[in-house]
C-alpha cells in the first residue's frame, strides 16, 4: 500500500479518513490520518482489507455524482 497526503484511506466497512501526513518517503504506512465522521486525527496502520484512493480519484468520484 502506498498513498501520498491528500489521498484517502477507505476501510472495509466503507469508512472514509483523509490522509493528512505520511511518516514515509516511499508513501508506505502509517499514515496520519483525519476520518469524515469525526474530525479525529489518528496515526493508522491499516489493514489488509483497506485501500487507498488517490485525491484525484476521490475527486473524480465527487464530481461524478
Amino acid at each position: 500500500m502506498k498513498a501520498k497526503t491528500g489521498d484517502w484511506l477507505v476501510e472495509p466497512d466503507g469508512r472514509r479518513g483523509l490522509i493528512a501526513d505520511t511518516r514515509h518517503e516511499d508513501g508506505s504506512p502509517p499514515y496520519v490520518v483525519r476520518w469524515l465522521d469525526t474530525e479525529h486525527e489518528a496515526l493508522v496502520f491499516p489493514g489488509p482489507d483497506a485501500h487507498v484512493v488517490s485525491a484525484e480519484d476521490e475527486a473524480a468520484r465527487l464530481n461524478a455524482s
